[in-house]
């Protein structure tokens, strides 16, 4: 099996959805040992019937997904209805071990199998965005195996934050790690444009900032925004976002937060983030034409990268993205399969995107096998 293999499905009915799967698994590639499954909120409660369904089809043990308010399916977005996107694979047993649900961050190491033989360590994760200590988990886990880069989401549901790991578990972190010899390459969007250079806070209480580089921090906002009055800021205000820069990365790496709100009569704006003085901001703008001018060169640069068309791809995008910036017609996924070419791939829109052992808002994740 020298590829992998892609299912999919979409109507009104749950049922109808794990029957129509259900008969395109029987057609699936013997030798696939290893499955991907992500489902729509509309198949929350579901979702046990379907991995159970989805076993006893295929004979395959090892799964590994979650719910989304989307799924990416091979070339196009499925939303609001049931709908199920799967990507069957084959790895050698012994360059893969499960990541069973945990849903604290004290001694992670001790509840994975590690094989202690693998040089270096890719992960992918689904986690419980309801739990309080998931960045914590997101930060800790790599840090406690050698050489660690993980890569995920959190799981999008009105309901349970159902995850797969092998069994259908919820409330905390989950997923799967390989070794060195399988091969993979990923990358992300953020989908904004950095405006002006990086600041320091020297003036901050919780979310709200006072002062950047010793300057009124309000003002140094409108200024590098090219915004000149406060009535421009309120009606802009859906395209000013806020970078938090990462410290000690090895590139201009930041995470956004969005600006809740400002006062004039202090000139100080307020994030969605607790703030610490001598950390780093900068001011980004996004829309549609910056999403798509980042997604652009996020593409192009893994295109360098490729020496070989990709066997397979996890594509994890913000909620907030998809049609809501790329419009109806799936033009985030097809963006990919333009400058990328045609690959079978799966994914799901997410509440929080993981890169790099780093917990994103509002950007896209795109891991090929290769």
């Amino acid at each position: 099996m020298n590829s992998f293999y892609n299912v999919s499905s979409q109507h009104n009915a749950a049922a109808a959805v794990i029957q129509d799967v259900v008969q395109q698994l029987t057609s699936a590639p013997t030798e696939a040992n290893f499955g991907f499954v992500y489902v729509t909120d509309a198949m929350t409660t579901d979702f046990p019937n379907l991995i159970k369904h989805c076993k006893e089809a295929t004979g395959i043990k090892h799964w590994i997904g979650t719910i989304g308010s989307g799924v990416i399916a091979p070339n196009k977005e499925l939303y609001d209805t049931p709908a199920v996107s799967i990507m069957l694979a084959n790895f050698d047993e012994n360059d893969f071990t499960m990541i069973p649900s945990i849903n604290k961050s004290e001694n992670l190491i001790s509840h994975i199998a590690w094989p202690r033989t693998f040089v270096s360590n890719f992960g992918i994760i689904h986690g419980d965005p309801l739990n309080q200590k998931i960045q914590n988990m997101i930060e800790d886990l790599p840090q406690q195996i050698e050489n660690g880069f993980i890569v995920g989401g959190l799981s999008s549901s009105h309901d349970i934050h159902y995850q797969v790991t092998d069994e259908v578990v919820h409330g905390g972190i989950s997923g799967v790690l390989f070794s060195e010899n399988v091969g993979v390459i990923t990358n992300l969007s953020q989908g904004c444009r950095p405006v002006g250079k990086k600041h320091k806070i020297t003036k901050a209480q919780e979310n709200a900032v006072f002062t950047l580089d010793n300057k009124p921090a309000l003002e140094m906002l409108m200024h590098d925004m090219g915004i000149s009055t406060y009535k421009e800021l309120e009606q802009n205000a859906h395209e000013v976002f806020i970078g938090l820069c990462i410290p000690d990365s090895d590139k201009s790496d930041y995470t956004i937060r969005n600006l809740v709100g400002i006062d004039p009569d202090h000139s100080l704006f307020a994030i969605n983030d607790f703030l610490h003085e001598g950390n780093e901001v900068i001011f980004c703008n996004r829309n549609s034409e910056t999403a798509v001018e980042d997604m652009q060169a996020m593409l192009d640069n893994l295109a360098k990268r490729l020496k070989q068309p990709p066997r397979g791809g996890i594509y994890i995008s913000c909620l907030g993205r998809g049609r809501e910036q790329f419009g109806n017609d799936s033009e985030e996924i097809k963006m990919i399969h333009r400058t990328l070419g045609d690959f079978p791939l799966t994914g799901f829109f997410a509440n929080g995107e993981i890169h790099h052992n780093k917990l994103y808002g509002y950007t896209g994740v795109l891991t090929l096998f290769i």
